[in-house]
């Protein structure tokens, strides 16, 4: 992909860079803003899930999406078509942008933020141009291709001093927080363990053949810093997600939500050791990662087991739900579905149920005001905390791609005495596009 004409904008901002970029040095555009000024923001990938944040951002009173960037123009043109359609039935006007790439949208000084909705292995590379650019960040799950990344956009946030949140909404969920609380406050007593899951039932990707890129994608721009493929016709829109060069398997698809619920109410941040098995085992076609896993953490005092089934949908717990986490104490267990949360007896007797909404705009709005702030501190999922959650995402696979235990070394978070497993903490790059601090 050609690179980008040389912008100088401000000479003592220091350069990140993922390769075609290398050359910039963008002006930090974070200034003061006052709450009643339209915050305007770009909105990077415009699929599936860029089209649910759009219309989220679409909620919002003091928000604008200026930009839409995909490298698929189909997506792009229907979300900007959407979002002026919706802002004018609130009577506003909405005309954004459409751009394929989104660093030229980095180059307006008078942007302010960029919302990160692109396959997995663009989420951290983008999150670290865009913070580098001076622009504030809400960056989706997960937040990092492999660990390595995580460790980057962690460091790019403090670097450049701008705020960054996490996609792991179901922190901004009312009764997710009073249910944290609960357990705080010994609701069911000592809690040592925790179970996440996650149950679906995919289909099959089947078996893709070599086929022309369509017209409206462009193909190169797309994969970005991952090796370049020749484009198969069962890729995109969505099934990337099971190839490692661009997604990180169901675990980090979904796993990463309740995995960080997990965390949450444990109060743990690094395990010492992760274990995990699982293969591909309904379908013979495509799909490289696991569509069944088991991962297990022992944190030393405290253990959390994750299950995923991405073609069996049995759920867990008394209401068989598809999703949740459940905290078993010494006087109790807590388990969360969705937004809601119940509190069972050690009789397994149901003491409280307790149902509420789960609105995804108070996770974004939350973005905006610690954004409009400049303020880190105001974040329900900061990108510091958000990354410890992925972070077990990434040691799952890397046990099981490796067949073996992961130990890591509490003082650096780094993995010990395994060569093979750590060259996993990070990735093959197309030349020349490794992301850089």
């Amino acid at each position: 992909m050609p690179t980008p004409t040389r912008r100088a904008f401000l000479k003592s901002t220091a350069t990140v860079t993922t390769a075609a970029v290398a050359t910039h040095v963008f002006v930090n555009a974070s200034a003061a803003q006052t709450p009643a000024d339209p915050f305007p923001l770009a909105l990077i990938g415009a699929g599936g899930r860029g089209a649910q944040l759009a219309a989220t951002i679409g909620a919002l009173a003091n928000v604008t999406i200026k930009y839409v960037c995909d490298p698929d123009t189909a997506h792009a043109q229907g979300v900007a078509k959407s979002v002026a359609a919706k802002a004018s039935a609130r009577g506003l006007t909405a005309n954004p942008e459409i751009l394929p790439d989104f660093r030229k949208a980095l180059e307006d000084k008078s942007l302010r933020g960029v919302v990160i909705a692109t396959p997995d292995h663009w989420h951290a590379p983008a999150a670290i141009l865009a913070a580098a650019a001076g622009k504030h960040v809400y960056v989706e799950k997960p937040c990092c291709h492999n660990p390595r990344e995580g460790e980057l956009l962690v460091a790019a946030q403090k670097k450049f001093n701008v705020v960054v949140q996490h996609g792991s909404q179901r922190r901004s969920y009312p009764k997710n927080i009073e249910a944290m609380a609960k357990l705080k406050e010994g609701a069911i007593g000592t809690v040592r363990f925790s179970r996440g899951w996650y149950t679906a039932n995919r289909p099959t990707i089947g078996k893709g053949k070599a086929v022309p890129v369509p017209a409206n994608l462009d193909w190169t721009l797309w994969q970005g810093p991952a090796p370049q493929r020749e484009f198969h016709d069962n890729y995109v829109p969505y099934n990337w997600h099971w190839f490692w060069d661009w997604g990180t398997g169901e675990c980090g698809n979904n796993g990463i939500h309740s995995l960080d619920l997990c965390r949450w109410g444990l109060g743990v941040d690094t395990p010492l050791k992760t274990t995990s098995a699982g293969g591909r085992y309904h379908f013979a076609d495509d799909w490289q990662t696991p569509d069944t896993q088991f991962a297990t953490y022992d944190f030393g005092d405290k253990l959390i087991h994750w299950e995923g089934r991405s073609c069996h949908p049995r759920g867990v717990e008394n209401n068989n739900s598809g999703f949740g986490a459940a905290f078993y104490g010494d006087h109790g267990s807590l388990v969360i579905d969705g937004g809601n949360y119940t509190i069972y007896d050690l009789k397994n007797k149901e003491v409280a149920k307790v149902t509420g909404p789960a609105p995804e705009k108070d996770h974004m709005q939350n973005f905006i005001d610690a954004a409009i702030a400049n303020d880190q501190s105001k974040l329900h999922a900061p990108i510091a905390e958000g990354y410890k959650s992925v972070l077990l995402c990434h040691l799952a696979n890397i046990a099981l791609r490796t067949a073996r235990t992961i130990h890591l070394d509490p003082a650096t978070v780094q993995i010990k005495d395994d060569p093979e497993a750590a060259k996993l903490w990070t990735r093959e790059y197309r030349p020349g596009w490794e992301p850089k601090v």
